[in-house]
């Protein structure tokens, strides 16, 4: 894996079954009487938010702190953005301030590319998480799926996910398309025309505009929201007919095969994209892609910021396949938790 997580083209296969292991670890730990790790302490991380977020903001800082990293909480509103600071000079302050990690979500594309740049000196040793970029890439929702979607399915090899939606302006359909193929899943696209990419170059996927076409056939119904905040024109004619031709209602998920999982990202617009029953319904994983996301999280800041090249004995700790994997991530207290983590604690 490389500094970085970006995009999804960062992590090969390899690096995707290492994460979703050591997702398992800390998904372990979650369920403990004391869910605590002392594997990042010394660490800080920041957030540098400049959209809204619930989700990946809450999901992100519940994982750092559980690894018990320090946090850097940047809020946009009050900060000397409004006094018209530049990007890259809140960048350089906030790296100048000693953080391992910034966490940055941008409402514009390649941002988080960029601040990985401003701050790749040879001396520097901040790692880069895109927490979405746009309508670019969203690399830990399109990670936390896998796990989600693996956990209920098994392997992903073979197996048939839908994206059903605004793919258009869809970051998560971006990384989503790429890390299910990665897995040797076959991805389709579904969307009226409007609301597909202009052309297909790049995705590992198929396209139609009809949803009621694929139903029957998927193991995986991934819808998404409207993004009304990207669109600058009236793509549908109306969010009812959208609804009638694309909405997931009790009569279409019950052409759905039983095993068929159904997904979404958040926030849902109930009624719109996916009807409030189907949304509860026993094969939606919705809440499960939450709690998921956490762990999930959590591997993805202990590889990039736990993880160095004079730190294999640690790695090892941490990755083995073996039951003290989840004890080496996760245990609060005994000796092997203090083998993840002697080399960065030696009290």
């Amino acid at each position: 894996m490389t500094k970085h997580l970006l995009s999804i083209d960062d992590v090969s296969r390899d690096d995707i079954d290492s994460l979703l292991k050591l997702t398992d670890g800390s998904a372990d730990l979650r369920t403990r009487r004391i869910p605590r790790s002392p594997a990042l302490r010394g660490k800080t991380v920041a957030w540098l938010f400049y959209e809204d977020s619930t989700r990946t903001r809450l999901s992100f800082e519940t994982a750092a702190k559980t690894l018990s990293a320090d946090t850097l909480n940047f809020s946009v509103n009050s900060s000397s953005v409004n006094k018209g600071e530049s990007l890259r000079d809140t960048v350089e302050t906030i790296g100048a301030m000693g953080v391992d990690g910034i966490v940055v979500r941008h409402s514009c594309a390649g941002v988080p590319q960029r601040i990985a740049n401003w701050i790749d000196a040879p001396s520097s040793n901040i790692a880069v998480i895109n927490a979405g970029d746009g309508a670019h890439e969203h690399p830990t929702q399109a990670l936390l799926d896998l796990y989600t979607a693996t956990k209920h399915l098994g392997s992903l090899e073979g197996k048939h996910i839908a994206f059903v939606g605004d793919i258009r302006h869809s970051r998560v359909a971006r990384s989503g398309a790429a890390a299910f193929a990665k897995m040797g899943a076959q991805v389709t696209l579904v969307a009226p025309q409007t609301l597909l990419p202009p052309s297909l170059e790049g995705w590992q996927a198929e396209a139609t505009n009809d949803f009621d076409s694929v139903l029957a056939e998927v193991d995986i119904c991934y819808l998404l929201r409207m993004q009304l905040e990207r669109q600058n024109a009236a793509l549908v004619p109306s969010l009812r007919e959208y609804r009638a031709e694309y909405g997931l209602n009790q009569t279409r998920a019950k052409r759905l095969k039983d095993s068929a999982l159904i997904m979404h990202p958040g926030p849902m617009n109930r009624d719109v994209e996916i009807a409030g029953d189907v949304a509860d319904h026993p094969n939606a994983v919705i809440t499960d892609q939450v709690s998921n996301g956490v762990a999930l999280r959590m591997a993805v800041l202990f590889n990039l910021l736990a993880v160095t090249d004079d730190d294999d004995a640690t790695s090892a700790a941490v990755t083995d396949d073996d039951d003290a994997t989840s004890a080496a991530v996760a245990d609060d207290g005994d000796a092997t938790s203090d083998a993840v983590t002697d080399e960065m604690d030696p009290s």
